[in-house]
């Protein structure tokens, strides 16, 4: 079972910028489409950013244009470079496979407030 853990996170102005690492445990994160996700109060958690075995990304239209998803294959690792964050990209975001595999890590906070 691959152990995928976020960092990065916290508090930062409407305007200001973040960047998201995620870490997988194992090798297998290679051979697999990756996506970060967000869960904020309330909501469902939903997909925001997918990066292919091959690098072609996709992003919800809420995030097009502000995030940027990348992978190092070479070190097991995922980035989400977030930039003009806004009040309603406040969430825990995760990094999964997409589709998702069935266990997830802990999260990292990202709170857009000022």
């Amino acid at each position: 079972q691959v152990q995928l853990v976020e960092s990065g996170g916290g508090l930062v102005q409407p305007g200001g910028s973040l960047r998201l690492s995620c870490a997988a445990s194992s090798s297998i994160f290679i051979i697999h489409d990756m996506g970060w996700y967000r869960q904020a109060p309330g909501k469902q958690r939903e997909l925001v950013a997918r990066i292919t075995i091959g690098g072609r990304t996709n992003y919800a239209d809420s995030v097009r244009g502000r995030f940027t998803i990348s992978r190092d294959n070479a070190k097991n690792s995922m980035y989400l470079q977030m930039s003009s964050l806004k009040p309603e990209d406040t969430a825990v975001y995760y990094c999964n496979a997409a589709p998702s595999w069935s266990s997830w890590g802990q999260g990292t906070q990202v709170t857009v407030s000022s």
